[in-house]
Formats: structure tokens, sequence, C-alpha cells
């Protein structure tokens, strides 16, 4: 079975954690509970006839890169880099956290996660940036870990291309 080590990377209450128990449990709760250092999951999928075992990295909430998050990237095949579309700011941090873990690490397969699509009309992220981002060659997907919206695709599409890449 080969192994894949994704880490969820993003600012506080941008909805890591909820992804993540969306994906893995099909719920979600209001209570808000910040990740202390990091929180380890797995998840068992089929990808064509192959299997893959997902071990989901969920780190608590930064705006910088620490050495306490460098340690837990290292084997990482990829991170999904997490914002609140409801909180511009918290796209600026998502993209300065991409920026220093590209310094630090290296470059990593990384996708860009705006998540609360259930609050679309609430969003400060004008389509115009988004449409940026995308033109610079980030794949920007979006989500709603609260209804469930394109949670399993996020993680079906990351899990689906680190799998091709590693049978090519």
């Amino acid at each position: 079975m080969m192994q894949l080590k994704l880490c969820m990377v993003g600012t506080f209450a941008v909805g890591k954690s909820s992804l993540v128990r969306r994906y893995l449990q099909s719920e979600y709760s209001e209570q808000y509970h910040t990740t202390v250092g990091v929180k380890i999951d797995t998840k068992d999928v089929g990808i064509g006839a192959d299997a893959t075992r997902m071990v989901i990295w969920d780190l608590a909430g930064e705006d910088a890169f620490c050495r306490l998050h460098g340690t837990y990237l290292r084997g990482c095949a990829g991170y999904l880099l997490v914002a609140d579309g409801t909180r511009r700011r918290s796209l600026d941090t998502a993209l300065d956290l991409n920026t220093q873990i590209e310094a630090a690490l290296g470059p990593l397969p990384f996708v860009l996660v705006l998540n609360k699509e259930d609050l679309a009309t609430e969003w400060e992220i004008p389509e115009e940036r988004i449409a940026a981002l995308e033109g610079r060659g980030i794949r920007v997907l979006r989500s709603s870990a609260k209804n469930g919206d394109g949670v399993a695709a996020i993680f079906a599409h990351f899990a689906g291309a680190r799998a091709l890449a590693c049978n090519e």
C-alpha cells in the first residue's frame, strides 16, 4: 500500500480541522477547538486499482512558518494551503506561509483551498484575485466543511495526482 503524508497548513480558524473531520467522519461541529501542535489521522483510499493510505497532519494555525512546522512538513508528499474566503487576510497569510515553506524546504506540491464556500455572499476575496492566482499556475479549489461541498474532491484530487505521479 502506498502511503502519502499530507499536511494541512494555514492561519487560525480557517477550517483545517473541520475539513479533516468532514472528510474522515462526514461530521461538522460549530464549536471551535484550536489545534495544539499537530493532530494526525489516516484514511485508506482506492486510487484506481491501487490502495493509498493518506496520513493527514493537521497543523496548528500559524501566521509564520516556524521550526516546528518545518519538522512536521518534512517527508510530506504535499500540503493543502487553507484560507477562509470570508477573511481576505487569511489568504494573504496562506500565501506568505507558502513562500516561507518554499524558502525553507524547496517547492512541494500544494493546492490552495478556499474554505467556507457556504458563506460565498460574505467572501472578501475577489474573483479577480482568484483568477490571478490560477493564472500563476496555483491550483485553487473551493470547499465548505460545514455542508461538505468540495471536501472529498480536495483530498481525492491531491491523492489521485500524487498517486499518478508516483506511478509514472
